[in-house]
């Protein structure tokens, strides 16, 4: 009946929610099944537009992501008959059964995405094109958040994008899980691209919220996938046991308002203890797979540390001496600016914050910090501990100039009220 049909609003709501959530998977199937992102990408927005103009009429199906793969094959059938040039792909393909009637059952659709995050980590790809590939086709983000993760601007991130899918296309890289001598090759770049994906949900680049739970979930998910695939891998079980033990913080990080609130202030009671226990179980475990195999990897390390601030009942409890060890352990096996700052603020904690500032201080030229928005938001940390309230105001401006994010903006207002400084932070370009 007409009266029973949605709304279009309905459906723009409806499509919304399955670009969000499962345009990833929906674009896996496809790049699996025709061997090209770039189709995959376009026949996947075909099926959308084509539901935006469908389902007003017949209504949302009772499988909406079934009716897309559905619609979107057919598509990719119709692009490749065009082209003269596809004619025999398309026989390779053996694709012609995907014309029986009716929609896909929901039951029939396979979860691809790990045979594309491999796909994507091809050695033919550069480093950075490969995490860039698996953020933007597997991870759900936006270009815009893609070259906000890598810190370069929206074009170079676009021009990066048509380069890795071309080459995917002309090498005929195939859409599958690579024998198991070369997974260990590839592993790494799959890893880091997981923890990219979560570190943008954790605190998100130019979104109207701190947490997008849709990315940590998926990226908790995903590196749960891989483990199920090598579970012996340390690395990959220090990975799990990372994301785990920071999503138990989770119910903390955000207050009333929708702002951060930082690990000294969190109510630790709110903590979820069944993450806690999974997480430090995990930690201890990639320790243990490490040790065997003398394999020692930035992720056992970083869960380690993980551990042991989830190991303390206060903050003030936090054994800062073996986290500041770890840190200098893992400026050796994976030295980089970010490294370097968080454990100039474990130095501060354990060595006093006079001792933290000479180390934030060493790496203020460092290019990849000038713009770091927590590079400078710590150094503020510390000079208001030093009691030293302008340099701590300048230290918090400078830092909200380095932000897109709404939210950290409020955030460091809200600082700046509290310490009776004026509050420029939202005027911030």
């Amino acid at each position: 009946m007409a009266e029973s049909l949605p709304g279009r609003r309905a459906v723009v709501e409806e499509l919304a929610r399955l670009q969000r959530d499962d345009s990833p998977r929906l674009l896996a199937v496809l790049a699996r099944r025709f061997g090209d992102l770039d189709l995959a990408e376009d026949v996947a927005q075909d099926a959308y537009e084509a539901a935006l103009a469908t389902w007003p009429r017949t209504g949302i199906p009772d499988s909406p992501l079934a009716w897309l793969l559905t619609t979107a094959r057919r598509k990719a059938l119709d692009r490749l008959r065009r082209d003269a040039a596809q004619t025999r792909r398309l026989a390779e393909l053996a694709v012609e059964e995907d014309r029986r009637p009716g929609p896909t059952p929901l039951s029939e659709i396979p979860d691809d995405r790990l045979e594309l995050f491999f796909t994507c980590c091809h050695p033919t790809l550069r480093p950075e094109e490969q995490v860039a590939l698996i953020l933007r086709f597997l991870g759900g983000l936006t270009t815009v958040e893609v070259a906000a993760a890598f810190l370069v601007s929206v074009p170079t991130m676009q021009a990066r994008l048509t380069r890795a899918k071309k080459r995917i296309r002309i090498t005929r890289i195939p859409v599958a899980v690579p024998p198991p001598d070369l997974v260990a090759e590839r592993l790494p770049a799959v890893l880091h691209a997981i923890y990219s994906i979560y570190t943008e949900g954790y605190a998100t680049t130019g979104a109207e919220v701190h947490i997008r739970t849709e990315l940590t979930g998926e990226a908790i998910r995903l590196a749960r996938t891989v483990r199920a695939l090598v579970p012996a891998d340390p690395e990959v079980s220090g990975l799990v046991a990372l994301l785990v033990l920071t999503e138990a913080r989770a119910p903390a990080r955000v207050d009333g308002e929708g702002l951060p609130v930082s690990l000294e202030d969190q109510d630790r009671t709110r903590w979820r203890s069944d993450l806690l226990a999974e997480g430090i179980v995990l930690a201890e475990q990639a320790a243990h797979q490490a040790g065997e195999s003398a394999a020692l990897g930035p992720f056992v390390i970083q869960a380690s540390i993980a551990a042991v601030h989830a190991e303390a009942t206060r903050f003030d409890l936090t054994d800062w001496a073996q986290i500041a060890a770890l840190y200098d352990l893992l400026d050796l096996v994976a030295p980089s600016p970010i490294v370097r700052l968080n454990r100039a603020v474990a130095i501060g904690r354990r060595d006093g914050f006079e001792a933290g500032l000479r180390e934030l201080d060493r790496l203020a030229a460092t290019p990849e910090l000038a713009r770091h928005h927590p590079f400078h938001a710590a150094r503020a940390v510390t000079l208001e501990e030093l009691g030293r309230p302008a340099d701590a105001a300048l230290a918090w401006r400078t830092a909200a100039e380095c932000t897109d994010s709404p939210v950290e903006r409020a955030y460091i207002s809200k600082r700046l009220r509290e310490h009776g400084r004026d509050d420029v932070a939202d005027s911030a370009p």
